[in-house]
């Protein structure tokens, strides 16, 4: 398949800016993938959507505050830094613009949220091939502990932001409720849409809930720069199945209950750890380059609860094949439905409007 068959036009001013006024007030298309049937509802209509012992997954990865302000410390010039990757502690693979003046050698001094410049500093030490930096920090035993001082929460960049009260509520707003382990420098947005009260509600109903952790990365938000599917390669990102989560979906799976997957990167955890044991879901720490898109067959996840993505996304992608699992038509039973949220003016991309597809 060729990246452009996951094309599709959006009018800008569909792309959300901003959350909706509480989280469960989004919108919520209902799309059912054997007879491409759609509904629209609100978002806390989900519950009508689950059954006593289904199974519902999160990821609970936490955005971490991953864009940081820099001065080239000979001459002064200005870089945006946006932390990628932990390759050790104080050692990290970043986005610097303007990439072009960042050599390695380069030292950079950070400036805090108010601009008054740190006590940290980094030197470029390494590039690779996509442009990126490895840069190694200083004046901190781990950077991870001053990234609330020096760092602002990483929006996407058709989010556009003129003021500190925007900044402010996104540091709210772009982190589930029920985030945990920092690490993520884009949010699992499906999970966004939920509060504490819906989740006390979905217990109270007898659904199951449990969490995944999938650091979001390059692998998920990266464009897709081949012409066709099986030339692209995704970036490695840290996921973490736990015990407990892997013996309730387990469980849950061997007596013909559904497993609920809140959002793509829940996805990517179940369906990479199933595919390196040969179905089995088994507890353990690793690193995914998983790569979903039509035709693909899924192992674990019975029902998809999602966002709206960008045009030709490995995120697209990877719903259009479970919108149709081991064929190749999901693209255009989900192009259809993308085709009529546009029609209804639904809210697309990370502070957007949710789908469920059953």
């Amino acid at each position: 398949m060729r990246t452009s068959d996951f094309d599709f036009a959006l009018p800008p001013e569909l792309i959300a800016q901003a959350p909706t006024a509480t989280r469960d007030q989004s919108r919520l298309l209902v799309l059912k993938r054997n007879t491409a049937e759609i509904a629209h509802r609100k978002f806390r209509d989900v519950l009508e959507f689950l059954k006593p012992g289904d199974v519902l997954v999160l990821n609970n990865s936490r955005v971490i505050p991953a864009r940081l302000r820099a001065l080239n410390a000979r001459t002064n010039g200005q870089f945006e830094v946006l932390l990628l990757e932990e390759h050790a502690t104080n050692d990290w693979w970043v986005m610097m613009r303007p990439g072009k003046r960042a050599r390695i050698g380069t030292e950079l001094v950070f400036r805090d949220k108010t601009g008054v410049v740190a006590h940290i500093r980094a030197s470029v030490i390494d590039t690779n091939p996509e442009g990126h930096r490895r840069i190694h920090f200083t004046g901190t035993p781990n950077i991870i502990e001053n990234l609330d001082a020096l760092g602002e929460i990483p929006l996407p960049p058709y989010i556009e932001r003129n003021s500190d009260k925007g900044l402010a509520e996104d540091d709210i707003r772009y982190q589930t409720v029920y985030a945990k382990p920092a690490g993520s420098v884009a949010a699992p947005t499906a999970g966004l849409h939920f509060t504490d009260e819906l989740l006390h509600e979905i217990r109270s109903r007898g659904i199951q809930i449990c969490f995944v952790t999938l650091h979001v990365g390059l692998g998920t938000f990266a464009p897709v720069k081949a012409e066709t599917l099986s030339e692209h390669v995704m970036h490695e990102e840290r996921y973490e199945l736990s015990a407990e989560t892997a013996q309730t979906i387990t469980t849950a799976k061997h007596a013909g209950r559904r497993i609920i997957a809140v959002g793509t990167t829940s996805v990517r955890v179940l369906e990479s750890v199933a595919a390196q044991h040969h179905g089995k879901l088994i507890a353990g720490k690793g690193r995914t380059r998983i790569f979903i898109h039509p035709p693909y067959s899924f192992s674990v996840v019975d029902v998809l609860l999602t966002n709206f993505h960008l045009p030709c996304s490995t995120l697209l992608m990877l719903v259009s094949a479970f919108a149709a699992p081991g064929e190749m038509r999901g693209r255009e039973i989900v192009l259809a439905a993308y085709a009529e949220a546009v029609r209804e003016k639904y809210r697309f991309f990370s502070y957007g409007d949710a789908m469920l597809v059953i």
